[in-house]
């Protein structure tokens, strides 16, 4: 009989440069007895990523429910006042998560406000004073301080801290472990270098952080906690698998979105469309609810703040560009312009993704050079920007201030306003002062803000938008916690506004909302997000009248965009090595099964039912496999003639394999233990957290000579396919019920013929893995994937 084949689960981690070391181990892929280097074409390679500041071992999760025998007593002996308990505890922490995103996007907001707004008052008078040298030596100098203090704490203490972590989220609820992603540690240092970047002036928002600081949240919440301090209750264990975890990081990203735009239906559009792979109606009410409490608690914040509690800049940051003030009236001459947006948005989108994908390769290229190196690029950027920001404002000219406007809206010294002084006499202000001397929220509000056709002069949009366009390339990447969503805004509003003064009386629409169009437009060629996106946009701008030409927008420019390239976050997933699963399989993948994926793969392992406990050990240290196929041999068939068969019965996880070692759950003999056996050494809820290596058990020679009976442990219900199965169904099942393991049965059963083929990972469904063992399906008629 031939040998049942093994899919590996690994993957190689296409770093920067698009190789990985040859020494490295192959922790998922390697055979019992067989080095990994000296096999060929195989789909085995190497489950590392880039994620943070070094190369981390990947695995998946199991999101699959584990149908065993301990399981199903589980589920039978739960009376009605559990199964309550059990709900009700997953309503507690979904509410938990939002009501703390909320206070702490709320002091993140206030402290970013109050350090960036002292910092620009002082600037202020320092200009003023026509003290220009002295204004400028301290505004370097507190934008560099701010920036060496997030750098720091995300080089030397949580490299996963820095960006935005989106990516990182999208792959975690696709189903791949991204290592030290939700710690209490990343958590403390995403908080604080989100306020000491953002303070600094750097081209880079808050809004990515907050997503993923919503999902430490929920993650640390969902465990009891970080795993030094973790709570033990009873009632928190249930929670502590995969499972439920996912559900509670869905959770948590909306909130953070919420947080972010104070936008409670687009955070729930954006965890829907943007970063959930799997979705069911009850996730749907636990994430509007935790977003609904994140709204409560900005509101209450915001009037908390009108009374003046808050400090500088009394709306406390909790964003709001509100352009409700204007009526919008549409024209046949509308569309024109409207249609030039969006496919502007497209093209400039899909190239910002382009350059900026190169300048992270470079970027990657001078961070392994070591932490010092991180350090000083970091450093470099904050004193290219403050340089930019202070000095270009004196290219502009001096305007005079429009004679309708109130005294003392024009000039503005100080706080917030339109109309910023500079280095102007009095009755002037300095346009592009106004745009670059403040906050960036305040930015976009200067901007977007409607009734004011004359505020900005064509050289002064075109600058800053220039200037954006630089810094919005060269921030994102240092090692500082940072967000794509406002820079973008910024870059989008400033050409929007452009083509609004270049229309003049052709169209009736303000140029705040020409604005406003432009920031939706690149946001879409970048970021490729359609339906959450036209809801925050609504929610942020308060103006249900843009319905539908930002709709208009969206559509336009998200299809010009496609034609091009992927999404800026699909871009941070290759580069980082995350095994992300599309969920659009490629054509050439319908006329290639599984089987002859199989035919390509090192041999499967498989466990008996009762098995020797040597045997088990003598597996776990020699492979790493997650799954184990168990088969018992000599079965005789309840039809047909009475020949021994082999039957499947089910897959046994390393973890519960871990467990059994641990425990020294061994029997003097070869036999099937009794239900009351099992469920006295074991529960439910130990099978569903993870254990720890097989290197910290220590077994007795004699107890290698005893006997282990996995089939109270064993998933007796796992997911599979036929060998004749396509590629593409078969990735289109594993992606969409969140699988680990899939296994791939003959299609010709009979007694003699093994019940497993295979077993397909996440790696062997990978595009880019099979091309490299049959690089002529490239070449293949339809290979290329529409959009």
């Amino acid at each position: 009989m031939e040998e049942p084949i093994h899919l590996a689960e690994a993957a190689i981690a296409n770093g920067v440069d698009g190789h990985v070391d040859e020494d490295a181990k192959d922790p998922e892929s390697n055979s019992l007895h067989q080095p990994l280097l000296k096999r060929n074409r195989t789909l085995s390679s190497s489950p590392l990523a880039m994620v943070g500041a070094k190369v981390s071992v990947i695995e998946s999760l199991d999101y699959e429910i584990n149908e065993n025998d301990l399981f199903k007593h589980d589920w039978r002996s739960r009376s009605k006042t559990q199964v309550l308990q059990y709900i009700c505890g997953k309503w507690t922490l979904a509410s938990l998560v939002g009501l703390l995103t909320g206070i702490i996007a709320t002091l993140i907001n206030l402290a970013i406000e109050n350090i960036a707004g002292y910092k620009l008052l002082v600037v202020g008078n320092y200009i003023n004073e026509e003290r220009y040298l002295s204004g400028f030596l301290f505004f370097a100098g507190a934008n560099l301080l701010l920036t060496s203090v997030a750098a720091l704490l995300c080089v030397f203490f949580a490299p996963t801290a820095a960006g935005p972590g989106i990516p990182e989220i999208k792959a975690y609820l696709n189903g791949v472990d991204t290592p030290d992603m939700f710690g209490a540690t990343t958590l403390m240092v995403k908080i604080v270098g989100s306020i000491g970047a953002v303070s600094a002036g750097l081209d880079l928002g808050k809004e990515g952080p907050l997503v993923h600081i919503g999902s430490c949240i929920a993650s640390l919440l969902g465990q009891g906690g970080p795993d030094n301090y973790r709570l033990k209750w009873h009632w928190l264990r249930h929670f502590n698998n995969d499972r439920d975890r996912r559900d509670l990081i869905t959770c948590g990203s909306s909130s953070g979105v919420c947080a972010a735009f104070r936008a409670p239906v687009g955070g729930v559009l954006f965890a829907l469309e943007e970063v959930a792979t799997w979705w069911r109606s009850a996730l749907l009410w636990r994430t509007f609810f935790s977003t609904a409490i994140v709204v409560v608690v900005l509101r209450a914040s915001i009037e908390y703040c009108k009374a003046g509690a808050c400090g500088l800049f009394g709306q406390g940051g909790l964003i709001m560009f509100d352009v409700s003030g204007v009526s919008v009236s549409y024209h046949l001459g509308d569309i024109i312009p409207v249609v030039v947006i969006g496919i502007i948005g497209g093209i400039l989108g899909s190239l910002y993704n382009h350059i900026l994908h190169k300048i992270l390769r470079l970027y990657n290229l001078i961070n392994e050079k070591g932490k010092l190196h991180k350090l000083l690029l970091a450093l470099s950027v904050s004193l290219f920007t403050s340089v930019c920001q202070y000095g270009l404002p004196h290219l502009a000219k001096c305007t005079p201030c429009d004679s309708s406007l109130p005294d003392g809206v024009c000039p503005t010294n100080g706080r917030t306003g339109n109309f910023k002084q500079f280095n102007c006499p009095d009755g002037y202000y300095n346009d592009l002062a106004t745009l670059l001397l403040t906050t960036i929220d305040d930015a976009v509000r200067n901007i977007f803000s409607i009734n004011t056709p004359t505020e900005f002069s064509i050289s002064s949009l075109v600058i800053f938008f220039m200037l954006y366009c630089v810094l919005g390339l060269i921030t994102f990447g240092i090692a500082v916690p940072s967000g794509l969503f406002l820079p973008i805004i910024l870059m989008g509003s400033a050409y929007g506004r452009i083509l609004g003064v270049a229309m003049g009386s052709y169209t009736n629409l303000d140029h705040g909302l020409y604005a406003v169009l432009g920031a939706a437009s690149l946001m879409a060629g970048s970021m490729r997000m359609t339906v959450s996106l036209c809801v925050i946009f609504l929610e942020l701008t308060n103006n249900l009248l843009l319905l539908p030409i930002t709709m208009l927008v969206l559509l336009i420019a998200k299809s010009v965009g496609d034609c091009f390239n992927p999404s800026i976050y699909e871009i941070i997933l290759d580069l980082k090595g995350l095994p992300f699963l599309d969920a659009n399989p490629e054509p050439w993948m319908r006329n290639f099964t599984v089987g002859e994926l199989a035919d390509v793969k090192p041999a499967v392992v498989t466990l008996r039912g009762v098995e020797k406990v040597g045997r088990i050990i003598e597996l776990l240290k020699n492979t790493t496999y997650n799954g184990f196929p168990v088969v018992d041999e000599g079965i005789v068939p309840p039809i047909g003639l009475p020949t021994g068969a082999t039957e499947l019965h089910g897959l046994v996880l390393r973890a519960h394999l871990l467990l059994v070692l641990k425990k020294k759950w061994f029997l003097q003999e070869r036999r099937r233990t009794e239900e009351w056996e099992v469920r006295e050494k074991f529960s439910w809820v130990e099978l569903a957290e993870r254990c720890g290596k097989i290197e910290e058990i220590a077994v007795t020679k004699d107890e290698m000579e005893m006997f282990v009976d996995l089939h109270p442990l064993t998933n007796t219900t796992p997911y599979t396919v036929v060998e004749s199965m396509s590629v593409a169904k078969a990735l289109l099942l594993f992606r969409q019920v969140g699988l680990r393991h899939m296994l791939i049965v003959p299609k010709y059963q009979a007694a003699g013929v093994s019940p497993v083929v295979g077993i397909l990972t996440r790696q062997d469904l990978r595009a880019h893995n099979i091309l490299t063992v049959f690089p002529h399906l490239s070449n293949s008629r339809g290979s290329k994937k529409g959009h």
